[in-house]
C-alpha cells in the first residue's frame, strides 16, 4: 500500500506493539454503535465492516469496509465522544492493532504532540472517506439511471401490450366484417349477375401480384392489342399480368374488371389484417413481459417474428435469410425475439449511410449447438470500441431517433449467458457479424 512518510512512521511507531494487537475471529464484533470507545485501531491484516442501526425502523445498513492498512474508530478517538458510532464486525479472521487516549506521544520534541503527530491519519482518513463517499454517490446516480431506463422500458412494455390488445380488437372487427362483406357480395352476384362471379372470385383469390413498372409495360401492349382505354388496359393488365386476354374479360369488361376490383380489395383488407394481426401478436409478446422458457421454441420461427416487427427499420434494407432445418429449444420466444430485434436493429442503425445496406442472417446446427450469424455490411467497428461494446451504458448511438441508452448489447449478453450460450463480433471494412451460439440441451 503506498502510504506517506509521516503516515507510515506513525504505523511503524505506535502500532507494532505486541501487547496492543489482537486477533480477532470472523464475526467477532469489534466495536457496537453507541457503545464506549476511547480506541483508534489500525487494521494489520483482515477485513471488517461498520453496520449503522437507524432508531426509527431498526434497519442495519453496511456502511464502510475496512481493509489491511485503514483506520476504524476514527470519530469517537479524535473528536473524543468516547460513543462508537457503528457497529464493526469482522468479516474475516483478522489481526488489529490499536491506541488508547493514555497513549503517549513518542519523540514529541521532534514530531510535536499527539494529536499533531495524528494529523496525516485524520486528513488520510478525511480524504480516504470523502472519495469512497464520492463514488458511492457516483454508483448511486449510475444505479438511479439504471432504474429510470428500466422503468421506462417497463412502462413502454405495459403501454405495448395495452395497443396492441386495443389494436388487436380493432382488427378483429375488420377480419371478421370483411368475411361477412365477402360472403354478402360473392352471393349477390352469384344472384344478379352470375357471369361475373369468375372476375370477383379471379380478385379474391390472386389478387395483384405484379409491380407498378410491368403494369406499365403491359398497358402499352394491351391498350394497341384490344384496342382498350388507358384505363381499362391499366386495371387488366393488374388482373392478367401475362398471357392472353380470354374472351368473356371483354364482352362486358368495365363490369368484368369493376367486379375484379373489389374482390382484389377485399383479398387486401384481408391480408392486411391478418399482417397487422401478426404484428400485433409480436409487440404482445415483446411488451408483455412473458419470459417463461418453453419447450418446442423454433429459432427461425423467433427470427421471423424479429423481422415483422422491424418492418418499418428494413424498408430499405436487403435481408436475406438462409434458415436451417433445427432442431427445437426450451427457451422463451419473447427473450429470443429480443435478441434478434436489439442485433438488427443495431445493425440497420450502423448501415444508415451505407449504400445498398445488406443484412444476411443465417441459421445453423453444430456440434449440438445452434449457430445464428447476422451479418451487415456496414462500417468497421473499430477494436476499441468491440472490446467495450457489450458494457451496460456503453452506446455510440447520439442523439436523435436512434438515441441509446448503453443496454441493449448489454442484455443481449446477458440473455445469451444465461442459455449456457456465446455471443462474439468480428468486424473488418467489409462487413459485420455478430455470433451467437447457445446450446441444444
Amino acid at each position: 500500500m503506498n502510504q506517506p512518510k509521516a503516515l507510515r512512521r506513525i504505523i511503524n511507531t505506535y502500532f507494532q506493539d505486541p501487547a496492543t494487537t489482537i486477533a480477532v475471529a470472523a464475526g467477532t464484533e469489534v466495536l457496537r454503535q453507541g457503545g464506549y470507545n476511547d480506541r483508534l485501531y489500525w487494521v494489520k491484516q483482515g477485513e471488517l465492516s461498520g453496520y449503522l442501526k437507524s432508531k426509527e425502523n431498526g434497519l442495519s445498513a453496511q456502511v464502510f469496509v475496512v481493509k489491511e492498512g485503514m483506520f476504524f474508530g476514527v470519530h469517537s478517538f479524535f473528536a473524543q465522544t468516547l460513543v462508537a458510532s457503528t457497529t464493526v464486525v469482522a468479516e474475516k479472521n483478522s489481526e488489529i492493532a490499536w491506541i488508547d487516549l493514555s497513549t503517549k506521544a513518542i519523540d514529541p520534541e521532534h514530531y510535536g504532540s499527539l494529536a499533531e503527530q495524528f494529523m496525516p491519519v485524520m486528513v488520510h482518513e478525511l480524504a480516504t472517506r470523502q472519495m469512497l463517499t464520492g463514488i458511492a454517490a457516483l454508483e448511486k446516480e449510475k444505479a438511479l439511471q439504471k432504474l429510470y431506463a428500466t422503468e421506462k422500458m417497463t412502462t413502454l412494455g405495459q403501454l405495448a401490450a395495452g395497443i396492441a390488445h386495443e389494436l388487436n380488437n380493432a382488427i378483429g372487427v375488420i377480419s371478421s366484417k370483411t368475411e361477412n362483406i365477402q360472403t354478402a357480395f360473392s352471393q349477390f352476384i352469384d344472384d344478379n349477375q352470375p357471369q361475373m362471379t369468375p372476375f370477383l372470385q379471379h380478385g379474391i383469390v390472386h389478387g395483384q401480384t405484379v409491380s407498378s413498372a410491368q403494369v406499365r409495360e403491359r398497358t402499352k401492349v394491351l391498350q394497341q392489342q384490344y384496342r382498350l382505354s388507358r384505363e381499362q388496359a391499366r386495371i387488366l393488365a393488374r388482373a392478367l399480368p401475362e398471357g392472353d386476354i380470354a374472351a368473356n374479360w371483354l364482352e362486358d369488361i368495365d363490369a368484368a374488371l369493376i367486379c375484379w376490383d373489389c374482390g382484389r380489395d377485399l383479398r387486401d383488407i384481408r391480408l392486411a389484417a391478418r399482417h397487422a394481426a401478426s404484428i400485433v401478436r409480436s409487440v404482445k409478446q415483446l411488451g408483455g413481459g412473458d419470459h417463461a422458457r418453453i419447450p418446442d421454441v423454433d429459432i427461425n420461427d423467433t427470427l421471423h417474428k424479429s423481422l415483422v416487427l422491424l418492418q418499418s427499420n428494413l424498408r430499405y434494407v436487403e435481408v436475406v435469410l438462409r434458415p436451417a432445418i433445427l432442431p427445437p429449444l426450451t427457451a422463451s420466444v419473447t427473450e429470443l425475439v429480443q435478441i434478434w430485434v436489439n442485433l438488427i436493429k443495431n445493425a440497420c442503425d450502423a448501415m444508415e449511410n451505407t449504400s445498398s445496406p445488406q443484412i444476411e442472417i443465417v441459421t445453423r446446427c453444430v456440434k449440438n449447438k445452434l449457430l445464428v450469424t447476422i451479418t451487415n455490411n456496414g462500417p468497421m467497428i473499430d477494436e476499441a470500441t468491440r472490446r467495450k461494446i457489450f458494457n451496460p451504458n456503453f452506446s455510440t448511438k447520439k442523439g436523435g431517433l436512434s438515441f441509446g441508452l448503453g443496454l441493449g448489447l448489454a442484455i443481449v449478453q446477458r440473455i445469451v449467458t444465461s442459455y449456457g450460450g456465446t455471443i462474439a463480433v468480428k468486424s473488418d471494412y467489409q462487413r459485420t457479424t455478430f455470433r451467437i451460439k447457445l446450446p441444444i440441451t
